[in-house]
C-alpha cells in the first residue's frame, strides 16, 4: 500500500468473547479479528489487516480492545462507523474510530493495560452470570487474598504464572496496581483488577487461580510467595476459567487526533 493518501485509523472495540476462539485469527473457528476485518474489507473495498494492542484468548471478553489499520479509502469515519456496526454481530461493537498519525501503532505505544476478573462467590450458582464470572461456591477469605497482592506489585519474574508450554523471550513483567473489591449492586460478586505494562498469555487467569486457592485456605500467603519466587509453572494451581476475564482498558500517551467519530465521550 503506497503512502500516498493512506490513512491510519485507530479502532476501539468491545466484545463478548463467549462464541469466539479469542481475538487473533485461527484456522479452526470464528475470531473477533476475522469478523471485523472481513466487514471493514467489504466497506472499504480493499483487504484490511487489523493490528491490535494485544490478544485475548478463547472465551475472554473486552470492553476496551484497541487496534489500527491502514486504508486508502476517503470514506468519512461516520460512514465507516455506521456501516461496520451494521454488519457486525450483536456480541461485537466498534464504539469509536479515530484517524491518527501514520506512525501510531496499537501495540508498541500502549503504556498500560487493565484487566478485571469476576468471581461469583456463593454456594448456589447463578445462571445469569455464568458467562461472565467464575463460580466459586466455597467461602473465600478476601483478607488473605488481599495480603498476597503487594507481592506482585513492581517488576517481577512471573514465570510461575505463564501459560504452560509457551516459549517467550522473557517472563519479567511490571505490575502497577492490583486490588480486590466487592462489586456494588451485584451481591456475591468479587472483582480482581490488575494494571500492568503488559501481560503474558494466561497470566491474569493463573494469578487468579492461585489467589482463589489462598482464599479457600488451600494455600497460605507464604505459599503464594514461594510459588512466585520459584519461577516454576508446575508449582502453581490451574488457571481460572476464561469467562470471568475482561480487558477493561488500555492507556496510551496523548497523540494528535486528526478526526474522530462519534464526537462524544463513550463510557461502556
Amino acid at each position: 500500500m503506497s503512502e500516498f493518501n493512506v490513512r491510519n485509523i485507530r479502532i476501539f472495540i468491545a466484545y463478548d468473547g463467549t462464541n469466539y476462539l479469542g481475538w487473533q485469527i485461527q484456522p479452526k473457528g470464528p475470531t473477533v479479528q476475522e469478523i471485523i476485518q472481513n466487514a471493514l474489507s467489504k466497506i472499504l473495498g480493499h483487504k484490511v489487516k487489523l493490528k491490535s494492542a494485544g490478544r485475548t484468548d478463547t472465551g475472554v471478553h473486552a470492553l476496551y480492545q484497541v487496534a489500527h489499520f491502514l486504508t486508502t479509502s476517503d470514506r468519512p469515519l461516520e460512514v465507516i462507523f455506521r456501516a461496520v456496526n451494521a454488519m457486525l454481530p450483536k456480541d461485537i461493537v466498534v464504539w469509536k474510530l479515530e484517524e491518527v498519525d501514520l506512525k501510531f501503532h496499537s501495540q508498541r505505544e500502549a503504556l498500560k493495560k487493565t484487566y478485571i476478573y469476576y468471581i461469583y462467590n456463593y454456594p448456589i450458582r447463578n445462571p445469569l452470570v455464568r458467562l461472565y464470572s467464575w463460580w466459586v461456591p466455597e467461602k473465600l477469605n478476601l483478607s488473605v487474598m488481599k495480603a498476597c497482592l503487594p507481592l506482585i506489585i513492581g517488576e517481577k519474574d512471573f514465570a510461575s504464572f505463564r501459560k504452560s508450554g509457551t516459549d517467550i523471550k522473557t517472563t519479567v513483567r511490571t505490575i502497577y496496581d492490583a486490588k480486590f473489591k466487592r462489586v456494588l449492586g451485584k451481591k456475591h460478586m468479587i472483582a480482581f483488577e490488575i494494571t500492568g505494562r503488559g501481560f503474558m498469555r494466561y497470566m491474569v487467569r493463573n494469578l487468579v487461580g492461585a489467589l482463589v486457592e489462598v482464599g479457600r485456605k488451600n494455600l497460605t500467603v507464604e505459599d503464594f510467595q514461594k510459588i512466585l519466587e520459584a519461577k516454576d509453572r508446575s508449582l502453581a494451581p490451574p488457571p481460572a476459567p476464561p469467562q470471568g476475564l475482561v480487558l477493561k482498558k488500555i492507556e496510551y500517551p496523548k497523540i494528535k487526533i486528526i478526526d474522530s467519530y462519534p464526537k462524544f465521550k463513550v463510557e461502556l
